[in-house]
């Protein structure tokens, strides 16, 4: 679909004309075309705003952040975490960390629960390829000493798969 929005709108009734014609069994109203053609639209849209780890993290460039929690968002697609640095002198350096999806997190026995405002944490994770202080997250120490890996799928480092049973 790379006619702009009027060639989508041809392409999408030649669809539903092609439906039609395929016999009784099959009847599509304008109603249902053009749901079915929004529904497509977005699911389209959404797949392509959603990055991998390579299009926006470089593996080459590694940090570490030891600081304090300021926010911890469980959100869809990626959860993401916010983290206060202190450097020398008291300055204070504000870090974002893009985590893996709820629903991945979970499955490597993370809840929502394990980091609230407050925490003192380390992160190790992969900055940006823009260079701002924002990074993918990989081995996060929770406080108390646990770590769990926070990152994507295709993070470096990152664990298999569980399997679904």
């Amino acid at each position: 679909m790379s006619g702009g929005p009027a060639g989508d709108a041809a392409f999408f009734e030649q669809l539903c004309v092609i439906i039609r014609c395929q016999g009784d069994t099959v009847q599509m109203t304008k109603a249902w075309c053009g749901a079915a053609a929004a529904l497509l639209i977005l699911t389209t849209m959404r797949a392509s705003a959603h990055h991998s780890f390579a299009a926006e993290y470089d593996e080459n460039s590694h940090v570490t952040v030891s600081g304090t929690v300021t926010k911890f968002k469980w959100i869809n697609p990626h959860a993401w975490l916010y983290v206060d640095r202190k450097g020398q002198g008291g300055q204070i350096t504000k870090w974002s960390f893009e985590l893996g999806s709820p629903v991945g997190l979970t499955a490597r026995g993370w809840k929502k629960t394990d980091l609230k405002v407050g925490d003192q944490i380390k992160v190790e994770g992969y900055r940006a390829k823009d260079g701002s202080n924002k990074a993918n997250a990989g081995l996060i120490t929770l406080p108390g000493g646990r770590k769990m890996f926070g990152g994507f799928e295709e993070t470096p480092g990152a664990p298999p798969p569980k399997p679904a049973y």
